[in-house]
This record gives C-alpha cells, structure tokens and sequence, in this order.
C-alpha cells in the first residue's frame, strides 16, 4: 500500500457492497488488517475508518429507503413517456404500428389540455428488433431521458430484456403486444413495474383451444411452433393442456426458417381437421404458403402474431383462406362506440387501417393517463401505483381491469380471414 491507509479505506468502501459495509461494521477483524501500518495500531486511523463505513452506510440506507422521494423519476413541467419500439427489423410492421398509435393519443390528450394541465412530451426509440438494443434503450429512456413511463416493447423477449433497467429505476413499462406470461409474474413474484394493455400467452392458448373445441368441433390437430420462442412454446403449452382432441403430430421451427418442406410433409402423413403454427406472421406466412401448395386445405389457427397485413402478402391472399387467429382488436366486433372514433382518425392520420397492435398501443397511452390522474402522479412510482389499481378502463380494444399479476382482465377476438382479408369476428371468453 502506498499513502494514506484510511483513504485506500475510504475509497474501498465507497464501491463495496452494502452486505460487506454491514458484515465489516459488525466484524472488527475484517477491518484490523486494513488499518494495520508497519505493524502498529492506529486507534486514529480506526475511528476514521469507522466513521466513513457509517456514513456511507446510512447514506445506503436513506437512497434505497422504500417510498423515499428519491425513488423513481419526477413529473415537473411534461409529462415525459418514452417509447421502445422495433421501428426496425424482424418485426418492425408491429412497432410502428404502435409507435403511430401511441403518437395519435398523445396528440389527442394534448389538443385536449394534457393531463391535470400538463403535456406529454414523447421520447422515441428504436430497439431494432433485437434483445440487446431494447435492454440498452430501457437504460437511456430511464436514466438519460428520465421517463415517468415506456411504452413498448411489442415482443415478449425485448419486454424480458427490459425488465431489470426498468426495475432498478423504479419506472412502470407497459407493453401493448408482449403477451409472454413471466413478464408480469416471475418465478411466483409480480414484477412491480411491468403491466400490458394485451392479453397472456396462455390466455391465447385457451382460446385457441376452445374455438377449435366448440366452433371448429376439432378432433385431431397437428402443431407447428417456434421453438426458439418463448412466446410460442407458452400459446403451445396452453393449447395442449385445455384442447379436448388429441394432437397427432407436434412439429418445430425456428424464427428466420424459410424452408419448411420436411416438417409439413411429416405433418401430412397424418391424419388432423385443423393445424395450429403458434408464431409470428414472417414464418408462418411461408408456412401457409408451402402447406397450401402440398394440398394442406384444412383450418389453420393461430396467435395473434398472425395479425398483420404482412401475413396476406407472405402466403398470398389466394391462400389465405380458413385461417383463424386471436386478436385483440377487431372493428367486426367493436368493444364500444369508441372503436369507430379512433378508426377515423387513425385512417386520416396514417392513410392505413389501424391493426390490433396500434389498438393496443393506443389503449396502452390511455391507461398511462387513468393512471396519473387516478394518482395525482407526481412520479414514475405513482404511475406504476395507478397501473396497479387500474378499474372499468374503457379503451378501444374492450373493457380493462388489471388483475393482482398484472395482467388485464378482458375477453378476446377470433378473426377469420378470407382471401387475404379479414371475413369475419367472433368474441370469445375463456
């Protein structure tokens, strides 16, 4: 060692720990060898020692005391919300849909006097589609921007990605279309901070299940799913367990596959009325196009990954027929007379018809705003609080109220495609 001991001390202990301070403080051997010079005891240098491990352990204490005012970000003058959204990428078609939704709502709350007199103010990011980018961008928005909200992600594994930044900020993520169920529970524990406007993957499962069930009378099914995902292993374990046929055939893919030949000729062999592709609308539009032109003509059910045009475009519209997937969101049966409303504007604003997922987004905006008034928000805890607590909010996708895991409680949409295009709609409770 060279200079002063105590400050070699000092510094050490600044960056140990808080479990260390507490096991040095109450063990003075631990700390003896420190202060120990040229074999002699400095009494001086013990009480420095002491004092500096005191302080920094009550400092510690007072920065991670529960509902103390430094916790979580502060409303001052705007309202700022970010937004993490895969503007870009594998399934950017999701993101910017909810990204173009989440702007109408925000320029609507605006015109109409923001909330409680202030103005949200919009901090936009892209997270590329990919894990590492949303996981960086939950940082930046939380620390850099000091949001009081995130929007977003769209996808499960990016919401999984931003799960610890968000938590250590103390700042509520509310997913529009992350419907893998351990964002909001994990490991039997509800993650404080994270809520969605969109139903779980189980949920999905269940639904599924009952639609082949009750209205498609199924008796057999073959099950193709991406393996790679959790998304689709949930939606696929929950189909199976409330499914009252028998699965004949269970086949896997993985997320970026284009060939999917050897599984569907396997799928084939046997004998099924209905084949469910748990997935996303980039894989399984290739697999409605390749199961078609094998002369696969029977049902096909699917997630609400399969609610995008882009889907229509992949297999073609000539082979988009019998297909069946869960929505959250569909004007053929409008939760209320908001459904109407929010299609006009959406459709002036964008020149597109609004999806499901600038529904969910458009809804999720909406909950942020119940949350802060129901508060009088004047920080990120108190938005989570009101998120928590959220009762009859009335949004375009239904009826919300968020249950103790976080989830909310409302029913969902069968959508039924012909040619391409959206034929019919079917509301659906478990």
């Amino acid at each position: 060692m060279r200079g002063e001991l105590e400050f070699v001390v000092v510094n050490r202990a600044i960056y140990l720990p808080e479990t260390e301070f507490q096991v040095a403080l109450r063990t003075s051997t631990k700390l003896l060898p420190l202060i120990a010079r040229k074999g002699e005891f400095q009494m001086k240098k013990l009480a420095t020692v002491f004092t500096v491990f005191a302080s920094v352990a009550v400092l510690a204490g007072c920065s991670a005391a529960p509902g103390g005012e430094s916790k979580g970000n502060k409303i001052d003058k705007e309202i700022l919300i970010g937004v993490n959204e895969e503007l870009s990428g594998a399934v950017a078609a999701y993101g910017n849909a909810e990204k173009n939704a989440i702007e109408l709502a925000v320029d609507e709350i605006n015109k109409d006097g923001g909330i409680d007199g202030k103005k949200i103010k919009l901090v936009v990011k892209d997270n590329k589609s990919t894990t590492d980018e949303a996981a960086s961008v939950s940082s930046n928005l939380t620390v850099n921007s000091k949001v009081v909200a995130i929007i977003g992600p769209a996808t499960s594994g990016a919401v999984k990605a931003s799960i610890p930044n968000v938590t250590k900020a103390s700042v509520p993520l509310v997913t529009p279309s992350g419907t893998d169920d351990n964002l909001t529970v994990a490991n039997g524990k509800v993650n404080e901070d994270i809520f969605r406007s969109c139903f779980q993957d189980s949920f999905q499962g269940t639904i599924l299940a009952k639609y082949a069930n009750d209205t498609l009378q199924s008796k057999k099914a073959a099950v193709f799913y991406d393996n790679s995902s959790d998304y689709a292993a949930g939606i696929t374990e929950a189909f199976n367990k409330e499914y009252k046929g028998e699965v004949v055939v269970s086949e896997k893919y993985q997320a970026g596959d284009k060939d999917f030949n050897a599984q569907l000729t396997s799928i084939k062999s046997k004998k099924f009325d209905v084949l469910v592709i748990p997935g996303y609308y980039a894989e399984a539009g290739l697999i409605i196009k390749q199961a078609r032109s094998m002369g696969i003509d029977t049902a096909i059910l699917g997630p609400d990954g399969f609610g995008d045009p882009a889907l229509a475009e992949i297999a073609g519209n000539e082979n988009t027929n019998n297909v069946f997937f869960t929505a959250h969101f569909s004007s053929k049966a409008a939760a209320n007379d908001k459904v109407d409303t929010f299609l006009k504007a959406y459709k002036e604003k964008y020149n597109e018809e609004a999806s499901q997922f600038a529904a969910l987004g458009y809804d999720a905006v909406y909950m942020v705003k119940q949350a802060i008034e129901k508060t009088e928000a004047k920080t990120s805890v108190d938005v989570a609080k009101g998120l928590a607590e959220l009762k009859d909010f009335e949004g375009v996708t239904g009826k919300i109220s968020i249950d103790k895991n976080h989830n909310p409680e409302k029913s969902a949409v069968i959508v039924g495609l012909k040619d391409g295009k959206e034929n019919s709609a079917e509301i659906v409770n478990p």
